[in-house]
Parts: structure tokens; C-alpha cells; sequence
């Protein structure tokens, strides 16, 4: 049953991604979500046992989802509301037009590419050259095809509805509070490592998805080897099957709040000077991997 609602559910977010008329006039599923966040955050976190009361929270943040998500597959109307549900909570098409856009801003001018960068990326872009605003947009397309895209979908298929609820409260959570701050190292250490545990396998599905829908059957070498050197432990396998389709170095050095951070390139005999072509390369890439999710979600339903 959750396979055959996840098709047309699919097939939704990718006719109409996130409709700007109705999200001026209503809050997105993901705003209430922060919201609650928000105000765990706020009533839990100080004092002693700050990880203790982190993991309260998480606790009762997931439970709410698991409870909602059975409460509205249990609404009698033929899973409509469901389907309308994953749709929304799914980014697939305003993945694809966010980073699109960042091409765009680079054909006009740097300044516009990096201000277009700025929307999507959580590191310094006021000096970035064309390359480096074009390698963030490509990074960011690889990492939140998992977190956006595959993740929500693969836990909807183990999960249904409260699958779903669970990963998005938990996504959402640890791109709130999971840093490694002096206000968050400890309240949000649940919320990072429970996001990491439930994006283990989606990561690497979204990295064999990229693969196989290139027709890059010998990569799987250039993935063990890049993927590990990655400052996240999931991300870097979507960005190195993101690379190597593109045949660019993708990671590297780059700045977060003034402070310039060594990390490794992925796949560093790529390209080190991509372009908006291959920003126009990437999304083509998220729709080949979409695509073939499709594909194997149609072949659960037919077998």
C-alpha cells in the first residue's frame, strides 16, 4: 500500500514542487516542525543534563510524529491526505529549481551566483570565485538529494506515513540543534546522531542511484575510496557518485564563519574549475537519479 501511494505522491512534488501562494498563506509542514523544535530548545535546553534532556526531547518530538503519521493513514479517504502529505514533505522539484538557480546567477554575474549560493549553502560566500560557488551548489545538490529526496522516500516505503514523520522530525532537528556548539554540543547530540543513523542507508542508496543512472557500473572503487575522507559520515557518499558522474573534485577547502577549513577533495582528479554547465549537469543528474527511484518504486508495486 505505501508503495502505490508513493507513486502519484512522487509524481506530485515533481509537477508542482512547493507553491508559493499557498506557502505565503499557510506555514510549510517543515516551518512547524522547526517551530516545535524550537521550543524544546527553548524550555529544555539549560541547566544540568543538558544531553539527558536532549534526548527527552528527541524522544518526545518522535513520538508526536509517529502518532500523527498514524492518525492520518488511518483518515478513511482512499489515502489522499497521505499521498497530499509525502508530496509536500518531499523536495525533489524545489531541490532542482534552488540550485538551477545558482547556474543562472552565474551566467549573469559572480556576484549573483554567490548571492543566489547564499540560500542554500551554511559556508562563507563573499569571496568565493565562479568554481567554488559552483562546487557548493553541486555539494548541496548531492547531500540534500539523500536528506530531501531518498531518505524521506526509503523511510516511507520501511515506515509508511509515521516513517516518514519520524525521519523529517529528525532531519529537521539536527539542522537546527545538531552542531557542535557551545549552546548545542550537548542538548543536540541526540538529534545528530539519530539523523545520522537514520541517513546510513539512505546515503548510500542516493550515491548507487547517481551510479547506475549514469551507467557508471566501475565507479564503486572512487566511491570506498572518497567517501570515508568526508567530514560527514553520510554525505560524502552522494557527493563522490555526484562527482564522478560529473567528472569534477568536488569538497575541499572552504570557509565557515572566517575560518578557512583544509578539508580533502572528492575525487581529485576531476575537474577543478567547473561551470554553470555543469551546475545544469547536476540537476540533470537529480532527476536520472529520481527517475530511476520511480522506476524500482512501480516495480515493488507491479511485484
Amino acid at each position: 500500500m505505501s508503495a502505490a501511494l508513493l507513486i502519484p505522491a512522487m509524481l506530485l512534488d515533481a509537477a508542482l514542487g512547493e507553491p508559493k501562494l499557498l506557502w505565503s498563506r499557510y506555514p510549510h509542514p517543515a516551518v512547524l516542525m522547526g517551530r516545535a523544535v524550537g521550543w524544546a530548545d527553548t524550555r529544555l535546553n539549560h541547566g544540568p543534563a543538558r544531553r539527558l534532556k536532549g534526548v527527552a526531547a528527541m524522544a518526545g518530538l518522535g513520538g508526536a510524529a509517529l502518532l500523527l503519521g498514524w492518525l492520518i493513514h488511518l483518515i478513511p479517504d482512499c489515502g489522499v491526505l497521505e499521498i497530499v502529505t509525502v508530496a509536500v514533505l518531499l523536495a525533489q522539484r524545489s531541490l532542482v529549481d534552488h540550485v538551477r538557480v545558482v547556474g543562472d546567477g552565474l551566467r549573469m554575474s559572480i556576484t549573483e551566483g554567490r548571492r543566489m549560493v547564499a540560500r542554500i549553502v551554511g559556508r562563507d560566500t563573499a569571496a568565493m570565485d565562479g568554481p567554488a560557488v559552483t562546487r557548493a551548489a553541486i555539494e548541496s545538490a548531492a547531500e540534500n538529494l539523500s536528506d530531501g529526496v531518498i531518505a524521506p522516500l526509503l523511510w516511507y516505503l520501511i515506515g509508511g506515513l509515521p516513517g516518514l514523520l519520524l525521519y523529517k522530525i529528525t532531519n529537521t532537528a539536527d539542522s537546527m540543534i545538531g552542531h557542535r556548539t557551545p549552546r548545542h554540543e550537548q542538548f543536540g547530540w541526540a538529534a545528530a546522531r539519530f539523523d545520522d543513523l537514520l541517513n546510513l542507508i539512505p546515503a548510500r542508496l542516493t550515491a548507487l542511484l547517481i551510479l547506475l543512472s549514469h551507467g557508471r557500473f566501475d565507479a564503486a572503487r572512487i566511491l570506498l575510496r572518497d567517501a570515508p575522507l568526508h567530514r560527514s559520515p553520510n554525505a560524502g557518499w552522494p557527493e563522490a557518485a555526484m562527482a564522478v558522474v560529473l567528472g569534477i573534485s568536488l569538497s575541499g577547502p572552504r570557509s565557515y564563519n572566517g575560518e578557512m577549513r583544509d578539508f580533502p577533495w572528492v575525487y581529485p582528479e576531476g575537474q577543478r574549475s567547473p561551470g554553470p554547465a555543469q551546475i545544469d549537469a547536476a540537476c540533470t543528474a537529480l532527476w536520472r537519479a529520481w527517475g530511476l527511484m520511480l522506476c524500482l518504486t512501480c516495480l515493488m508495486v507491479l511485484f
